[in-house]
């Protein structure tokens, strides 16, 4: 199973980035084992691949990264949790799809520990929550706000990027972009629904599911199949 590792305090974003991808060389060269990072970053805006100039409102806010892994804008700040994944997908099966469901499932799995309802959406990027404590939305269907986002690059077959899931960040600082370019839908977290749930409380949750759809040396797919949003 992946070697866990725990980065203290908030993480530089451009040096984190680095010592991942030479994690993720190793693990390709045979040289590494497979890894999981735990971490917080300061507060910062990514852009990746597909990312428009108009999604980001507030360009001055705070500092933006351009990233080479597909997906828009994203946030990441003190209280969210980054879940950094560098797997050996071409050892697991060589499933992209199949991949990135188990992704979603182990977050979702993640948050059910909580009893909180997490839900793909087909054509809508990340992790969703009904909230029922909401106005509906003009067509009548229920208010919905996103609570992680998901997505992976691959470079030989090697996993990295990963998960983002809000614990308890600020909320407001989602403002300065439109998250995963998605505008008819707000960001919600843990807290925010209620949960007094730290860290660490998340952090054994993502500890204890994840056996159950990254299994020693492969996969345990189910069948949601949706786009996601990278981190």
């Amino acid at each position: 199973m992946p070697e866990w590792r725990h980065l203290p305090g908030l993480s530089d974003y451009r040096a984190t980035l680095a010592a991942m991808e030479d994690r993720a060389a190793a693990i390709a060269a045979g040289t590494a084992d497979e890894a999981i990072w735990l971490l917080e970053h300061p507060p910062l805006y990514t852009a990746g691949t597909s990312a428009k100039a108009q999604d980001l409102t507030q360009p001055d806010r705070f500092p933006v990264f351009d990233v080479g892994r597909g997906g828009q804008y994203t946030y990441h700040g003190p209280g969210q949790r980054v879940i950094y994944c560098m797997l050996n997908v071409g050892a697991r099966g060589r499933d992209v799809h199949c991949f990135v469901r188990a992704m979603e499932n182990w977050a979702i799995a993640a948050l059910a520990e909580f009893n909180v309802r997490g839900e793909i959406r087909p054509g809508r990027v990340g992790v969703w929550v009904v909230r029922p404590d909401r106005p509906a939305n003009a067509d009548g269907t229920p208010a919905e706000d996103k609570i992680a986002a998901i997505g992976v690059k691959l470079r030989r077959w090697v996993s990295f990027h990963g998960i983002s899931i809000n614990v308890e960040p600020d909320l407001s600082h989602f403002s300065g972009i439109v998250p995963c370019g998605i505008r008819d839908h707000g960001v919600t977290s843990l807290v925010d629904l209620g949960l007094p749930v730290t860290l660490a409380d998340l952090d054994a949750a993502l500890m204890a599911t994840f056996p159950r759809f990254f299994p020693d040396g492969g996969l345990a797919p189910s069948g949601i199949d949706s786009p996601t949003c990278a981190v």
